[in-house]
């Protein structure tokens, strides 16, 4: 059977979850996944940079 549920959360995010990554810079991507800066506040990033190293992160917010 099909799942008839898969991605519909997407929909009710801004932008269908789409914008632009602060660390790789890629535009029109989705930003599903959230990083923790080192001052505490949190950012939503791809899937891609997901994994990168927290001074990668903290790089990009500068």
């Amino acid at each position: 059977m099909s799942k008839t549920k898969r991605g519909r959360v997407l929909w009710t995010l801004p932008s269908r979850g789409r914008g632009t990554c602060p660390v790789c810079g890629t535009t029109r991507i989705k930003l599903l996944y959230t990083k923790i800066k080192s001052d505490g506040s949190a950012l939503k990033v791809c899937k891609r940079c997901d994994k990168a190293t927290q001074v990668r992160v903290d790089a990009a917010t500068k």
